[in-house]
């Protein structure tokens, strides 16, 4: 409960630097961007888009009785924010070792700004996910996609991938500040976590012996319990919400813990 307090006390005094970082971010990324912010809009269409005509036309993947469209850019938007959020947390500390080395920062304000940071163009790219989901119900793809009272399930559902992606994001950028090879490796890791994860795929093409192995893949029950409920309209089940929590708690909570654990040693190694 101490340590608790004492991370929302420095949350508070250090909201101003959280939130300059955050914007130095923005900056950084669209910097001589024509379209700048917009690209965080055109960005999931365009790969939805990409991967459709490929998946759908060359390779005929497709999943009976749904919106398709859908089912690809939910994968894509999901799975694309914990990516992209662990991949800049992991260099968070490191790359701001200057201003580690000469003033006083709770080192985990890093990370943690990471993640809201690519958190805040996950929300903007729910702006054209429900364009599309709207436009299914106008004739855009084979069926409709779902609206109903079950939508007001997903903030949950999105806040316990943020909780999730937090976990690991702190886990990396303490693991990178002893091993740099980490760079490299979580590279190969989220390629082939990108294609464990159905994206792009339904689950019913993996053999029925070999189904169960998905339960164990956090970012399957995320994908799962928002489909559920953008693409068949039904409320996920009650063991895909524990998972999700579950998930998201444990990932925080060992997160955490070494992250506050090996902090003080940071200084000695970056």
């Amino acid at each position: 409960m101490t340590t608790f307090k004492n991370i929302m006390a420095n949350f508070k005094r250090f909201k101003f630097l959280m939130s300059q970082l955050i914007l130095r971010d923005f900056k950084v990324k669209y910097k001589r961007s024509v379209l700048g912010i917009l690209w965080s809009l055109l960005y999931p269409i365009l790969m939805m888009a990409v991967m459709a005509l490929v998946f759908s036309n060359m390779f005929r993947f497709q999943v009976e009785g749904i919106n398709y469209l859908v089912y690809l850019m939910t994968g894509i938007i999901m799975f694309q924010y914990f990516s992209e959020a662990t991949s800049v947390a992991m260099v968070s500390v490191v790359t701001n070792f200057s201003l580690i080395n000469k003033v006083y920062i709770p080192k985990y304000i890093f990370p943690l700004g990471k993640c809201l940071f690519v958190g805040i163009n996950f929300l903007l790219t729910l702006i054209p996910w429900f364009a599309i989901i709207i436009l299914t119900q106008f004739g855009l793809g084979t069926y409709p996609a779902s609206i109903n009272f079950y939508y007001l399930l997903l903030p949950l559902i999105f806040l316990c991938l943020f909780l999730f992606t937090i976990g690991i994001g702190l886990f990396l950028a303490c693991t990178s500040v002893f091993l740099r090879d980490i760079f490299y490796i979580y590279g190969i890791i989220t390629t082939i976590w990108q294609y464990f994860t159905p994206i792009f795929y339904s689950i019913e093409i993996i053999p029925d012996k070999l189904q169960f192995l998905f339960q164990f893949n956090p970012l399957y029950q995320f994908l799962t319990a928002t489909r559920s409920i953008v693409l068949y309209g039904n409320c996920p089940s009650a063991l895909n919400l524990i998972l999700c929590v579950v998930y998201a708690i444990i990932a925080l909570v060992v997160g955490t813990i070494v992250f506050k654990k090996k902090q003080d040693k940071f200084i000695y190694y970056i």
